[in-house]
């Protein structure tokens, strides 16, 4: 499969024009590569990771180009600090572009010294529209081959199988350890290895600090960190003076979402994961204030994604394997919001049309393909 342009391409030499832009995203979802072919980025690129680029950056021997990029520099201590002093004392028309995974996007709240001096982009997995997919046989190969640049460029579901397995250790031998403050590594793993099959369901903190036999407190710092570390993320219940909903649970879902369990959770959990993109760049780039979430309430209604902004239910979306008859809840949710736009998409249905209700009833792409 040949390689595609990433989403991101042409904002970011746009946004660099005004401010500082951080590129944030999970490992291996495509950040270096997208720096590093922008123009006049080859002669700039510098890697924490890599010592000689280190001493450079400590000892600033900075190159004489115009464009500054920085990668991993979020494993630096005082990397907001010295990123300050380069902005504020750069020449005129100096740019510079940061990447790095969850730490880049969790410092943009309080007391951050770099407030004002940056634009966050957040990079995601490919998605349908990124890829243009429009085939009921390409959103399988999407399903079974996931998001990520590597597994998806493989072609190959057993290639994809095995990149994922080496995914989750690494992130926790190389990212959790440098990053965060965590001992019991193998616990940790064991929680990533529970977690997929808890997809799609409220997650229960105490079943998973009983399973791993490790406290409350504990329990919710992992997560925390694993959705710093942008390895899953999590939705909060979407609710409202005038719905019974609950309010407490939230739900998870993995960007690499092969990790769930095949058909319906895994599709679910790939439509999360379109969502959230498409909310993070409207985000990012419109300054839109739009939050992705749940809907469950007390007597057992559940629809999969809300996006809200401002108070106001913009688009409501139910997720099924297979052509079925339009969900109870959905059309209880929007009964209850009738200006929402609201769709039921299905995996491998067939079935296009509008209930009474103007619930669009729609196969996935109809709808994913028109995301980002």
């Amino acid at each position: 499969m040949a390689e595609t342009p990433r989403y991101l391409t042409s904002q970011i030499p746009s946004d660099l024009e005004r401010k500082m832009v951080f590129v944030a995203g999970p490992r291996q979802v495509g950040k270096t590569t997208l720096a590093r072919g922008l123009p006049g980025a080859a002669d700039a690129y510098l890697n924490w990771d890599i010592a000689e680029h280190r001493q450079r950056i400590l000892r600033r021997e900075l190159p004489p180009v115009e464009l500054w990029v920085f990668d991993e520099i979020h494993k630096y201590r005082h990397w907001r600090n010295y990123l300050k002093g380069l902005y504020d004392g750069r020449r005129a028309g100096q740019r510079i572009l940061v990447t790095g995974s969850g730490r880049l996007d969790f410092y943009r709240y309080g007391g951050d010294s770099l407030q004002g001096r940056y634009h966050l982009l957040r990079l995601h997995p490919f998605s349908a529209a990124e890829l243009s997919i429009d085939t009921p046989d390409g959103l399988r190969d999407l399903l079974g081959l996931g998001g990520f640049p590597e597994p998806w460029l493989s072609g190959s579901r057993r290639e994809a199988r095995r990149w994922s397995r080496e995914y989750g250790a690494r992130l926790v031998r190389d990212e959790v350890a440098a990053l965060e403050r965590i001992q019991d590594l193998g616990q940790l793993e064991l929680m990533m290895l529970s977690l997929p099959e808890r997809v799609g369901s409220p997650l229960s903190v105490n079943a998973l600090r009983g399973d791993l036999q490790i406290s409350h407190k504990t329990a919710n710092a992992w997560l925390d960190a694993l959705e710093r570390l942008y390895a899953i993320f999590r939705l909060l219940p979407f609710g409202s003076p005038r719905l019974r909903a609950v309010k407490k649970q939230s739900k998870h879902y993995h960007f690499d979402w092969t990790l769930a369990p095949e058909d319906g959770p895994r599709f679910e959990n790939l439509t999360a994961c379109h969502l959230l993109k498409w909310v993070h760049h409207q985000q990012d780039t419109e300054g839109l204030d739009l939050e992705l979430r749940y809907f469950r309430d007390k007597d057992g209604r559940e629809v999969d994604f809300v996006v809200e902004g401002r108070g106001a239910q913009s688009l409501l979306v139910e997720c099924k394997w297979s052509d079925a008859n339009p969900d109870r809840s959905l059309k209880y949710l929007k009964a209850k919001f009738p200006d929402a736009e609201a769709w039921q998409i299905s995996a491998t249905g067939v079935k296009d049309y509008v209930t009474p209700e103007g619930i669009r009833v729609a196969p996935a792409l109809a709808l994913l393909s028109k995301l980002v």
